[in-house]
């Protein structure tokens, strides 16, 4: 890599105040769309609470993008602010920051492969196919409570990838404050009686978030067996404006691939470097225009759903019954088919 391109990619990396200035834009939308639903549930007409929660939804979406964001240390320059708007986003989205920080850690280092605690269990060869398809089926549909679960599933279960003390006290910590918070909040809904406020303007949206989060994880993960990150990922670069301002409300998450290869670059810089995206090697992804055709690509994988290159290895080796049919049968070792 030439001098000017480290110098470019190290400016680059540099966290910017803008991402702040992003998730409070959405924060506030998110207080106007929650006073539209208090005019419509108690004076407006009733049916204008239904595409409000859709909105509600997208803008939770956003918000748990953000949260990632923040696990990152790009969501604010100031690490300190940084940590506590990720610890205060992840609490309405039931994710404990500290914690979701080191298991995303593995993610990252460990992409794809049986070590990937993000990804289990289809990263799992001996994991039953139905097995992981209860887990998808659970993860698409309960994904506001599976999610969690699966990250206390990393840090509860025995040889948890989270050893230091301090971070497990911190995590704990985080856990206690968590409870807390939704225990003040539930029992002031009770108080006033305002359960069916709390259903339309949090319960109901943000479980269709969750099916938004896992979803949109499938998509960029499921049923691909490749061993670098372009043969390992899904990419969306949209070229209309209506795709592009989607990846922005979605922290430009979409740009999966440049994410991978460059964990800490604040989102609003992603879109550079989509010539990094060019396939190099043989059985990697070129990016897709659309989420539709990137679904299209992910949605026959999930009758046998995993992910990682040792499905490609067991599957040569003949060691199983190779009963699935997504991207499995590849001429190249250890990547992934391009259709």
């Amino acid at each position: 890599m030439a001098y000017t391109e480290k110098q470019r990619l190290i400016e680059m990396h540099e966290p910017r105040w803008s991402s702040v200035w992003t998730w409070f834009g959405f924060l506030g939308m998110v207080g106007l769309v929650w006073a539209l639903q208090v005019w419509a549930i108690t004076m407006g007409p009733g049916w204008l609470v239904v595409p409000l929660v859709l909105v509600l939804a997208h803008l939770y979406h956003s918000h748990l993008l953000a949260f990632h964001e923040a696990a990152h240390g790009s969501l604010c320059p100031d690490q300190r602010w940084n940590d506590r708007l990720g610890v205060f986003i992840g609490m309405f989205g039931f994710m404990v920051f500290s914690l979701f920080r080191a298991v995303h850690h593995s993610h990252h280092a460990y992409l794809t492969t049986e070590r990937d605690e993000e990804l289990w269990p289809f990263v799992k060869t001996d994991k039953p196919r139905w097995f992981r398809r209860l887990a998808a089926a659970l993860e698409l549909g309960l994904g506001l409570v599976y999610t969690p679960g699966l990250f206390l599933r990393a840090f509860l279960r025995k040889g948890s990838i989270i050893q230091n003390r301090a971070r497990r006290r911190r995590i704990w910590a985080e856990i206690a404050l968590m409870a807390a918070v939704w225990s003040g909040i539930v029992a002031a809904t009770a108080w006033w009686d305002a359960w069916k406020f709390l259903l339309v303007m949090f319960v109901v949206p943000a479980s269709l978030a969750g099916f938004m989060q896992s979803l949109r994880k499938y998509i960029e993960h499921m049923g691909l067996t490749g061993s670098t990150v372009l043969s390992s990922t899904r990419t969306i670069v949209s070229p209309g404006r209506v795709g592009r301002f989607l990846a922005f409300t979605l922290f430009h998450e979409p740009y999966h691939g440049v994410h991978h290869k460059f964990a800490r670059l604040p989102h609003s810089v992603l879109p550079m470097f989509t010539a990094d995206l060019t396939p190099t090697l043989p059985g990697e992804i070129c990016p897709f225009p659309t989420y539709r055709d990137a679904l299209k690509d992910m949605i026959c994988s999930l009758s046998d759903p995993r992910i990682g290159a040792q499905w490609l290895r067991l599957s040569r080796d003949g060691n199983k019954d190779d009963r699935g049919r997504h991207r499995l049968v590849s001429p190249y070792p250890f990547s992934v088919a391009v259709k």
